[in-house]
């Protein structure tokens, strides 16, 4: 029986398709009305803290747009706002009805500062504080684990950093993504297939780096979420700081390795957890990194690495998905948590 988190995963082409269409102009109109700001400071939790961290790599590289991460709990636990002085404040939320969130876009407006939210959910408080509203407008997500609006997060990060370059080429290569998805996504009986091989992995390590540090962390929450394995993201920088002590033989590692600028220090780190004995599974369009995975889960087709995390982030929910069939999990359902959270 087909589950609503697998509807939703096949969704995503589609939606990201009519997302680019619907609101590339609108966010071409926002980026002209800004006022001069020197960074933008970002509140989000989950996924969308996730997106928040993609955010902080393509906005600084493509529009050389700073990004710090907001910390809400300086709002509703301490009372303690921070100075926003020349930022763009934003908030990233799926539902848009966290109060923390809503907190640090009303302490912005206080302060003076412009306001941006991104939502799926045009009516919430978060898009009733915000200046400017983008709407994801990918339509309910019935099943309590995010994709569809995580990767349409992603897509409407990329259309604003593409927007900020000021380079044409940057919006035709944004263009040409649906069709990237869609033909990852003509692979997922394969990755189905794979998934039983982990049905038993209680505790893993994903690992990625610059760009895609923000789809190992993504991609760590969906095997949390879904099948309760302990999996534990990082960038692989900081992962040879000490935590690639914990790799012994037989030790999975899920590496998400496209190409681009990242790929030789990924593929480095790849050997060397071959040689600890580690059991790689790899995220990548590159065939030497395939061919040192015992799993290897290939993206079909290449893209720039600036949008990599967009097509990077379906395997790994595919994987997810199955993983949790295999060990008899409902997807849609996964315990002690809800679709929507408020925390203050």
């Amino acid at each position: 029986m087909t589950t609503q988190l697998e509807q939703e995963i096949a969704s995503q082409p589609a939606h990201i398709a009519a997302l680019l269409a619907r609101e590339a102009p609108r966010i071409r109109e926002i980026c002209a009305g800004l006022p001069d700001f020197d960074y933008a400071l970002i509140a989000a939790r989950g996924s969308s803290d996730h997106a928040a961290m993609y955010a902080k790599y393509v906005w600084a590289a493509l529009g050389g747009r700073p990004v710090a991460l907001a910390a809400p709990s300086l709002h509703t636990l301490y009372d303690a706002p921070p100075r926003m002085a020349g930022a763009l404040v934003v908030g990233i939320s799926q539902s848009g009805q966290s109060p923390d969130i809503v907190a640090v876009l009303a302490e912005a407006q206080r302060q003076g500062r412009p306001t941006l939210a991104i939502t799926n959910d045009g009516a919430s408080p978060l898009a009733a504080v915000a200046d400017a509203v983008v709407e994801l407008g990918v339509g309910p997500e019935r099943s309590v684990a995010a994709t569809k609006t995580y990767t349409a997060e992603l897509a409407v990060i990329a259309a604003f950093a593409a927007t900020f370059s000021g380079d044409a080429r940057r919006l035709e290569e944004l263009q040409r993504l649906p069709d990237a998805l869609a033909a990852t996504l003509a692979q997922a009986d394969a990755v189905a297939r794979r998934a039983e091989r982990y049905r038993y992995m209680d505790r893993c390590v994903v690992i990625g780096r610059g760009y895609n540090s923000a789809t190992a962390f993504e991609l760590a929450l969906k095997l949390k979420e879904l099948t309760y394995v302990m999996a534990i993201p990082y960038s692989s920088a900081d992962f040879r700081h000490g935590p690639i002590a914990t790799i012994g033989v037989g030790a999975p590692a899920l590496l998400v390795m496209p190409a681009g600028r990242a790929f030789d220090d990924m593929l480095d780190l790849a050997r060397e957890l071959r040689r600890l004995g580690a059991e790689l599974l790899v995220i990548s369009d590159q065939a030497q990194a395939l061919d040192l995975a015992t799993t290897p889960l290939p993206l079909a087709t290449s893209v720039a690495e600036w949008l990599s995390p967009l097509t990077a982030a379906l395997p790994g929910q595919t994987l997810a998905l199955h993983l949790a069939l295999a060990k008899g999990l409902d997807p849609d359902a996964p315990r002690a948590i809800q679709k929507v959270t408020r925390t203050l």
